[in-house]
């Protein structure tokens, strides 16, 4: 109970930081990147078991954004220019030119790195195709209704490999389906394709957005986990999921991504307090509301380690550890 984990995605060292504008210069070949990404990697693993998170990730030191790193990798699209996507952040759109399709395994040789290195569970990581549809230009499609199935079939194929390499957890990312709460029966339809057949443990992360006109309609997500953010909203949004009855296993953020302050460790039991209120404790699993990378590393490290002691003294506090 309460088992401890993140979102995904860690902040990059400043050395990769540097490989990756090396490489996209040319000043830096793709094996040499290759093994610095995986540096990082393994520096990433280290750090979850020193902190002593329950269930891992492997950071995404291979990826830039989310979307992109996916769309590069597939068969149908080009990139467009820089597009902004919030502050003073940036990534290149994809933009959808043909079929799509995914030609080989995009995300499980680093998985199965990841998960070579620690004794632990790693959860394997790739974005939904809602949001891969969402945040991309559609010029071939004559519809958004089939471009998103056609990228359900093709993640389909993905999550299926990632769960013969050995992963445990599966993590579908859909943050856009917060957006357009009008197309949330696409969604779910979709993510019924993504999962359908699949044994591993399956989680769906969706961040930053009204809940209340979403809910309780994602509780029908084909997933077993919803993974939520609620320190960003002072968990003002808890009292959403108390009617109807939350009905699946919840990750509940207690850890404001966005911003630089570090927590205070009895601010986070108090909060984690709130969600079990709300949530049983046996569905109850304890993150940050986001990915980490837009923090530094010693932010990142900080938060995390603040997090995993409260959640400590809460199991030693409620008796069951």
């Amino acid at each position: 109970m309460l088992l401890t984990t993140t979102v995904g995605s860690f902040p990059k060292p400043a050395y990769l930081v540097k490989a990756r504008n090396e490489f996209a210069s040319g000043k830096l070949s793709q094996e040499e990147l290759t093994q610095l990404e995986k540096k990082a990697t393994e520096e990433c693993i280290r750090l979850q078991e020193d902190i002593g998170l329950d269930i891992l990730v492997h950071g995404e030191m291979e990826r830039g954004d989310m979307v992109t790193y996916f769309a590069e990798r597939m068969k149908g699209f080009g990139i467009s220019g820089l597009v902004r996507s919030y502050g003073n952040r940036f990534y290149r759109k994809p933009v959808v030119k043909g079929e799509v399709k995914r030609e080989k395994p995009i995300t499980v040789e680093m998985f199965q790195y990841a998960q070579s290195l620690t004794e632990k569970p790693v959860k394997g990581m790739l974005t939904g195709p809602y949001t891969i549809c969402d945040w991309s230009f559609n010029e071939y499609y004559p519809e958004r209704r089939e471009l998103v199935l056609a990228l359900a079939k093709e993640i389909h194929r993905e999550v299926a490999d990632l769960e013969k390499a050995g992963a445990e957890y599966i993590q579908i990312d859909e943050p856009a389906i917060s957006t357009r709460p009008d197309e949330i029966e696409l969604a779910i339809e979709a993510m019924e394709i993504v999962t359908e057949g699949i044994r591993a443990k399956t989680i769906s992360h969706i961040c930053y957005g009204d809940f209340r006109v979403i809910y309780p309609r994602i509780l029908n997500l084909a997933v077993d986990q919803l993974d939520l953010e609620f320190a960003n909203s002072n968990f003002t949004n808890l009292d959403i999921f108390k009617h109807p009855k939350f009905t699946k296993e919840i990750a509940v953020g207690v850890l404001d991504v966005h911003s630089y302050i570090i927590e205070k460790k009895d601010e986070v039991k108090e909060n984690i307090k709130k969600a079990l209120e709300v949530f049983p404790i046996e569905k109850v699993y304890i993150d940050p509301d986001c990915g980490l990378k837009t923090r530094t590393p010693e932010e990142a490290e900080a938060k995390l380690k603040v997090m995993v002691q409260a959640v400590k003294e809460m199991k030693v506090e409620l008796g069951i550890e």
